[in-house]
């Protein structure tokens, strides 16, 4: 099992001048320590699971681009990227740019996007639900269009693109892995199946039952449910043990999640060695269908 860690906070001791140099710690920490990826939040304002919308938040993108200079090996993503944030050729652009200035290491992790405060706080579009995960489509259909050299026009009900044109071409092959978080059974999950390399649930009671939604959609597409990924959000308190966190991720291995996100403390000094530790003692857990 592959082990990465989110970093869901930027509140370390001082102020915003400390907060690049504690960043860039982390990174070079988690890379260093065998982890096999690192993931922001896509968010603008801090979300109210974590803390106070007032709370210091980095844009994504920038924050992953700087993780990038200081990191060697490591994975890099956000998760997940709300689609009405920016335009999709927009979007795939800077993926594409920081695959191809990490030497192949970005996903594009996406999502139907849902905090809406934000939105309307830095008045960002935020249409109806229905509208954003119409979209979503449209973007993960541009996502393939842009990715596979094809530059025929788009026209979409959302977006049209005259010349999806995308030079220099990503580094990853065939593409940056397309993540989609969110368990939505009709649409979110329907969308992973038909479009994605990968999924992103929360390590719930409900997971079981969203893999074998998966699994249904995969068969409606006559694509194999083992060629999705399937990564799980997992948080790791203050008082865990490396232990309890692998006998948790063995658990998880058993409903077949291949690759364990770890968040919750895991902003603080030290999380980066102690995921490496727990790395260590997953790596030969085999997920159930591998």
């Amino acid at each position: 099992m592959r082990i990465g860690i989110q970093i869901p906070r930027f509140t370390g001791a001082g102020g915003p001048e400390h907060i690049g140099p504690a960043f860039a710690r982390t990174a070079r920490e988690a890379d260093q320590a065998g982890l096999s990826s690192l993931w922001v939040m896509d968010h603008f304002f801090q979300i109210e699971y974590v803390g106070a919308p007032e709370e210091p938040m980095l844009e994504g993108y920038s924050a992953l681009s700087y993780a990038a200079a200081v990191t060697e090996r490591i994975s890099l993503g956000t998760l997940v990227t709300g689609v009405v944030y920016r335009h999709p050729g927009a979007l795939l652009k800077t993926v594409t740019t920081l695959d191809v200035l990490s030497g192949g290491r970005a996903w594009l992790g996406i999502g139907a996007a849902w905090f809406e405060g934000e939105a309307r706080g830095l008045g960002l579009p935020f249409p109806p639900t229905a509208e954003r995960f119409e979209r979503l489509e449209e973007t993960l259909q541009i996502a393939h269009r842009m990715w596979s050299d094809d530059e025929s026009p788009y026209e979409g009900g959302h977006y049209r693109l005259e010349r999806p044109l995308n030079s220099p071409a990503a580094v990853s092959r065939p593409h940056p892995p397309i993540l989609i978080g969110g368990g939505g059974e009709k649409k979110t999950l329907r969308f992973v199946a038909k479009y994605a390399d990968a999924c992103n649930l929360f390590a719930g009671p409900e997971l079981a039952h969203k893999l074998d939604v998966l699994r249904g959609h995969c068969a409606d597409e006559g694509r194999p449910y083992e060629d999705i990924e399937k990564t799980a959000i997992v948080m790791v308190d203050r008082e865990s043990s490396v232990d309890q966190v692998v006998d948790n991720l063995g658990r998880l291995a058993e409903l077949g999640v291949d690759h364990a996100i770890c968040t919750g403390a895991t902003d603080e000094e030290g999380a980066p060695a102690f995921l490496g530790r727990v790395a260590e003692q997953a790596a030969p857990i085999v997920p159930a269908g591998r």
